[in-house]
């Protein structure tokens, strides 16, 4: 008050009244706190091999809507119910490989779509997303591979062992265990920052070497040729700009983690558990807003002293009854165990505005295909409300619905701009609010 003059008041003979706070007069508005921005949107995709046990997990298609029963693969979910929306009547019409379980599952592509090729694949939905989130990110995106490829190829995932393909319709590499995906996210960098910097420009360098040299023999090639050195030198492209961005987070250190780091040499059950815990602290410390898990099988079964083989389990399904049946009904409900805790964490943990970190991701569990060689109603369960979505549904769409329609669905309500993905006709309108 000291500052204060006797111009700041209006007198009468019998009162002394105060001026409004008024700018010409010095005073200045007590700044209001900033309101925290509206928390980002996340995508995580966990898929697996080999399909589920049939009616003993996917629920009846004569119970459609929310009063739908649930089956006993989907009991340890009863928690959740509300929340998680089941799709019924996908499939992906352009292919007939049952055992590729992650290969075309998020991009539905067609192996013959390139004249003159045995295999080709396009973009699947996971980069869609990451191409236009993962420039907020240190991670664009990250796979987790559920273990190394031997172990995968086992698990009902066909070329390329990954759920993720680029742009080029290539296969995205991952990481192999959640003791390793730990260290990328919070290891700290134990190189020098100006070391990085000499690293990244000595690698630019290079790469400035190759494309001078590959467009010096651009027309000399044939048509043919052309294209295969076009696909290269994309390739550099990509990664000139993984450079660009690799060097725009040098300066920056990497969060603290929010939980301790997984054992060594975790296996089966106890190693999805562990992974999981590292997707929430990957999402929770924004390392990354995309996610891609191949989901293993064999080591599951494996970590249940269960003995049948993950590719027998499925063929057991035809004789409804016996030891093959048996483990796959006990894989659909420890897989429901393992996913009713990670929707646990998701809920626990608090954004900056008080929301749900579940509340901002669109889950997806499923996989390619259903039980056996099936490939029609591709067990999807979509999961989180990120994307706007209709939850606590079981959805029937209409028979042969492409499954690229409900990732398509999923991208659009999350606000990315696309017009179709893979082999998709359109959204699927019931799956919306």
């Amino acid at each position: 008050m000291s500052s204060l003059t006797r111009r700041h008041f209006l007198r009468s003979s019998s009162a002394l009244i105060a001026l409004p706070a008024l700018e010409s007069l010095g005073f200045r508005p007590f700044a209001r706190a900033a309101a925290p921005e509206a928390p980002p949107q996340r995508f995580l995709f966990i898929g697996f091999g080999w399909g589920v046990t049939g009616e003993g997990f996917l629920p009846s298609l004569q119970q459609p809507g929310n009063s739908y029963a649930l089956t006993p693969g989907l009991q340890p979910l009863a928690r959740h119910k509300s929340d998680f929306t089941l799709v019924q009547g996908l499939t992906h019409k352009l292919t007939h490989e049952a055992h590729w379980g992650s290969t075309v599952w998020l991009t539905g592509a067609n192996r013959y779509g390139e004249p003159g090729q045995a295999f080709s694949n396009t973009i699947s939905a996971d980069q869609v997303a990451a191409a236009q989130w993962g420039k907020h990110t240190r991670f664009a995106s990250l796979q987790l591979n559920g273990g190394s490829s031997t172990v995968m190829a086992d698990s009902g995932h066909g070329p390329g062992l990954s759920l993720s393909w680029d742009a080029r319709g290539k296969p995205i590499g991952g990481i192999d265990t959640p003791q390793a995906l730990f260290q990328r996210l919070f290891s700290k960098e134990k190189t020098s920052t100006q070391q990085l910097h000499a690293r990244i420009a000595q690698e630019r360098s290079v790469l400035d070497t190759v494309l001078e040299n590959a467009r010096g023999v651009h027309s000399r090639l044939g048509r043919q040729d052309q294209g295969k050195l076009e696909e290269y030198l994309q390739g550099i492209r990509d990664l000139e700009e993984r450079l660009q961005k690799d060097e725009s987070w040098i300066e920056r250190p990497r969060p603290k983690a929010p939980v301790g780091e997984p054992s060594v040499g975790l296996g089966g059950r106890e190693e999805i558990r562990a992974t999981y815990d590292m997707i929430v602290a990957a999402l929770q410390t924004d390392s990354t807003r995309v996610i891609t898990y191949r989901q293993p099988v064999s080591t599951l079964l494996k970590s249940l002293d269960i003995t049948v083989g993950a590719h027998d389990m499925t063929h057991g399904q035809e004789a409804k009854e016996g030891e093959k049946v048996e483990a796959s009904r006990r894989r659909d409900v420890v897989q429901s165990e393992l996913l009713a805790g990670l929707i646990d964490k998701l809920k626990s943990v608090r954004e900056p505005d008080g929301s749900r970190l579940f509340d901002h991701t669109t889950l997806v569990f499923g996989s390619n295909i259903r039980t056996v060689h099936s490939l029609e109603n591709c067990p999807t369960l979509i999961a989180g409300n990120g994307a706007r979505l209709r939850l606590g549904h079981n959805l029937v769409v209409p028979k042969d619905t492409p499954l690229c329609n409900a990732w398509l669905t999923l991208l659009k309500g999350s606000g990315l701009s696309l017009e179709r993905h893979g082999d998709s006709t359109g959204v699927i309108k019931e799956l919306l609010v």
